[in-house]
């Protein structure tokens, strides 16, 4: 088994720069190495559900009911010490209008993240870095987005970083199912201002950076 730092993302949000789209766009990810601990218990309450009647393929936070979202947060909270959780925040407001297109929007703000947390990881002795997103979002325009990604990367990312992206359906990762949790609890804390589930991971949360915090404009 080589040495390889896995990171999992997922987003919360959408792309609709107007009144009527979410305030907030959120990207989130999840970094781990193998073994994967926190996969057997996953795995093994996911069985739970199905021997107690539910049709349950994978974990989804948004769509699962309050009991197992619960008991996801409740495994998650007992495994913060095996991952590191970083954040990406949007107030979508304050987002030029240059960069409204999702095939600039998207790439570049997982820049951002990306090289945050690979910059922080590369000094760490490893062999390779392998980033998993969910399924690009923007059905579409997936092809389009999936290349600007890998252009935006090469010019952002360290020149001394082995790294490679590959884009996986949640439902065949866990690792992407708790990213999917981590980044609903960051986005419920600043869509809603509800912390309850926040609070949960937060001893995990290495980074949480508000990109455009500092910015007095609104375009709409």
């Amino acid at each position: 088994m080589t040495n390889c730092v896995y990171i999992f993302l997922d987003e919360g949000g959408n792309f609709d720069f107007s009144s009527k789209g979410t305030p907030y766009f959120v990207l989130t990810s999840v970094t781990m190495k193998r073994p994967f601990s926190t996969y057997t218990q996953i795995d093994e309450y996911k069985h739970d559900c199905l021997e107690y009647g539910l049709n349950t393929e994978y974990f989804h936070c948004a769509e699962d009911n309050a009991h197992v979202r619960k008991k996801v947060f409740g495994i998650l909270g007992n495994a913060l010490n095996h991952i590191k959780i970083d954040s990406l925040v949007v107030e979508k407001r304050k987002t030029e209008p240059a960069l409204h297109d999702e095939k600039q929007f998207y790439p570049k703000m997982l820049g951002y993240l990306l090289r945050h947390v690979m910059e922080r990881e590369n000094g760490t002795h490893i062999d390779e870095i392998i980033v998993i997103t969910d399924t690009i979002p923007i059905k579409r325009k997936r092809e389009s987005v999936e290349k600007a990604i890998k252009h935006i990367l090469k010019e952002m990312l360290p020149e001394d970083c082995r790294f490679k992206i590959l884009h996986h359906a949640s439902k065949s990762h866990y690792g992407l199912q708790i990213a999917d949790y981590c980044n609903w609890a960051i986005f419920r804390k600043w869509q809603t201002g509800d912390t309850e589930y926040y609070d949960r991971i937060k001893p995990a949360l290495s980074s949480e950076f508000d990109i455009f915090r500092t910015g007095t404009r609104y375009y709409y």
